[in-house]
């Protein structure tokens, strides 16, 4: 199979200069309105981006609300292939995202021509893939999953077809356990959930034995194996806002914590420390998207996410059959 054609973005032209005066938050709001534009923010943004968004979410919720949108413009506060699919269900509308480099890891390490020929050693496999990919990998797709729905879109394939699952090795893996269906891996990790270790979790569980350990599914199955609770995103927030347990160690980006804050004020919640000398699990991506940023991409209308013709519709039909199951 060959690899859709490569997506180009538009080129940065020069901006003009921010007034360091301005009131961020009240022009962007301003903007929004005369621009009849939405703010979608994914939960790793931070806080100050969040409590502007008109929706905050995982990449499924995000999803959905991309493609139900009556905006004109889509200013997206996440990361690069989260915008595309945006504009993958919506290429009419005009759809920013405030810093083109705000890239993902997961993505960048399944180029789509690579993909292409992996792809080819596994002809009649049916092609699971997550959404933290390119827009040309999921042309090359069957259905795309988020970790929200990863499993049930997995049970929904025929069990006579094999499956091939990219890029996250590690939801790959844990899917499998869930479905009990075998599924040939590309060997892809998030450098963020990587980072977190069985070592430093037990020696956080030492610190607070009456905290819950809950982890997003990209973590590590050393990881997995000490968890609680294991679910995406949403799952996390929604495990934490509901449970009557008053700690909790959280093993996914920390970006969350500020909406779980805002749900639980009255719980302890500790961000699981990486194995990397820092304090903290933060995506340096996530964080390129800031307030000024947003100013200037609701502004400029730039930057601005362009698709080839060809390839989003390639990629639409995959994004459609998982919006399709719910």
């Amino acid at each position: 199979m060959a690899p859709p054609t490569a997506v180009p973005t538009t080129p940065v032209p020069r901006r003009a200069p921010v007034d360091p005066n301005l009131d961020l938050e009240a022009e962007i709001r301003r903007l929004k309105r005369a621009r009849n534009a939405v703010i979608l923010a994914h939960y790793y943004q931070d806080g100050e981006i969040q409590d502007l968004a008109d929706f905050v979410g995982d990449s499924l919720g995000l999803s959905q609300q991309a493609a139900k949108t009556q905006a004109d413009v889509i200013a997206f506060c996440g990361v690069h292939f989260m915008a595309e699919t945006a504009k993958i269900l919506n290429p009419t509308k005009t759809v920013v995202l405030p810093d083109l480099d705000a890239g993902c890891s997961l993505a960048d390490r399944c180029p789509p021509d690579a993909f292409a020929a992996w792809l080819a050693q596994y002809p009649g496999h049916e092609v699971v893939s997550y959404i933290n990919c390119s827009a040309a990998v999921k042309a090359l797709s069957t259905i795309i999953c988020t970790s929200s729905n990863a499993v049930r879109v997995v049970k929904s394939l025929p069990k006579d077809k094999p499956i091939v699952f990219a890029p996250d090795r590690h939801l790959g893996r844990w899917v499998e356990q869930q479905t009990g269906r075998a599924m040939v891996l590309w060997p892809g990790f998030c450098v963020v959930h990587e980072q977190f270790t069985a070592r430093r979790l037990l020696q956080e569980r030492a610190k607070h034995p009456d905290a819950e350990i809950i982890a997003h599914p990209e973590c590590e199955a050393s990881v997995l194996a000490l968890a609680d609770f294991i679910g995406s995103t949403t799952a996390l927030l929604d495990h934490v806002t509901k449970s009557p347990k008053r700690a909790f160690i959280v093993a996914t980006e920390m970006g969350i914590l500020h909406a779980m804050r805002k749900a639980r004020p009255d719980a302890t919640l500790i961000g699981a420390p990486p194995d990397s000398g820092c304090s903290c699990a933060a995506c340096p991506y996530m964080r390129l998207n800031t307030l000024e940023k947003l100013y200037v991409a609701l502004r400029d209308l730039e930057p601005r996410i362009e698709l080839p013709e060809d390839v989003r519709r390639r990629a639409l039909a995959p994004l459609q059959r998982m919006l399709a199951l719910g």
